[in-house]
Order: C-alpha cells, then sequence, then structure tokens
C-alpha cells in the first residue's frame, strides 16, 4: 500500500539536488592517517529556489547528507522570467569571476558542469554562462550564489522608486505659508 500523504507532499515540492564536488582529505596524525570527505551540493525546487551547503564526514554518504541538510536551511528565491534571469549577473568570490547571462527561447544551457548544476536545479532553461580566472568547483558555486543572492526583483523595485518618486514630487508641491 503507497502512503499518499507523503507521496503527495514530496510531489507537490519536490527538491532536487546535485553534487557539485567531492574531495578526500587526509589528515596526518600521531598513529598515521585519518581520512576524511567533503561534499559541496546545490538544492533547489526547479522553480527560482536555491541553495548551497558544504558537508565533512568520515564517509561519502553523510558528507553528502549533511551537505544537503545545510543547504535546505539557507535556501534562497530568485526571479526568474520565462525560464531565465531578468538580466545579466556578473559576480566574484575569492579567485573565480562568473557571468551568468539570460538567453533567448531555444538556447538552453550553454554551461559547465557546475554552473550547469546551479542552473538545473533552480529551473533556468535558456542561460549563458562563463567562469574567468579560477574554476574550483567550490569558488564557482559561491560566486554565482553571491551574485544570485544580490539580485532584485524588477517589479518590486520598479514600485519601490515610483513611490519614493512620487511622494518626493507630492512633498515638494505643497505651498509655503509666508508668515
Amino acid at each position: 500500500m503507497v502512503n499518499t500523504q507523503n507521496f503527495n507532499k514530496t510531489k507537490a515540492n519536490p527538491i532536487l539536488e546535485r553534487t557539485v564536488k567531492i574531495s578526500r582529505v587526509a589528515k596526518v596524525i600521531k598513529g598515521g592517517r585519518t581520512l576524511r570527505f567533503t561534499a559541496t551540493v546545490v538544492v533547489g525546487n526547479g522553480n527560482g529556489e536555491l541553495g548551497i551547503g558544504n558537508g565533512k564526514a568520515a564517509n561519502v554518504p553523510d558528507a553528502v547528507k549533511k551537505a544537503v541538510s545545510q543547504a535546505k536551511k539557507n535556501m534562497i528565491i530568485i526571479p526568474l522570467i520565462n525560464g531565465t534571469l531578468p538580466y545579466e549577473i556578473r559576480a566574484k568570490f575569492c579567485g573565480s569571476v562568473v557571468l551568468l547571462k539570460p538567453a533567448p527561447e531555444g538556447t538552453g544551457i550553454k554551461a559547465g558542469g557546475t554552473l550547469r548544476a546551479i542552473s538545473e536545479v533552480l529551473g533556468i532553461k535558456n542561460i549563458t554562462t562563463k567562469v574567468w580566472r579560477s574554476t574550483n568547483p567550490s569558488n564557482v558555486v559561491k560566486a554565482a550564489f553571491k551574485g544570485l543572492n544580490s539580485m532584485v526583483d524588477i517589479k518590486n523595485e520598479l514600485e519601490l522608486r515610483t513611490t519614493t518618486i512620487n511622494n518626493n514630487i507630492h512633498s515638494t508641491k505643497e505651498p509655503v505659508s509666508d508668515e
């Protein structure tokens, strides 16, 4: 028998996860080497939400599990328009510089492995990307996350600016009394 309550819950809000990087880290101690693994993971719902996380554990599945739980805790919402970004983004983190550029319908995802994973979990259908300088996956993910986090919703920003302009215009039109 299928538990419909859990099935419907996961069907309504599926979380996509992509493992970007897994590294083996060796720590040398008195008795020898202790091996641990680090994982960098991106998660999203395919509809404009994105989170990144890093996990470290004695084995790979535990490291990925920790990274996914951290990524779910720091998810952000990105405004998408017709399956692409509303405007071009350029961001820098450590040695990586990332360019995320909206593309017309039918272009697809033109990106390397790291930025492709971000685009897929975010739900972007058409995008062109470029990475300059360092291509370290951890830094590329953090640079893209920094750039996407700095995005503003165009409609909200326009409303905010028009209300500010209208308030300033109305406040200057008030008659000044000569007393």
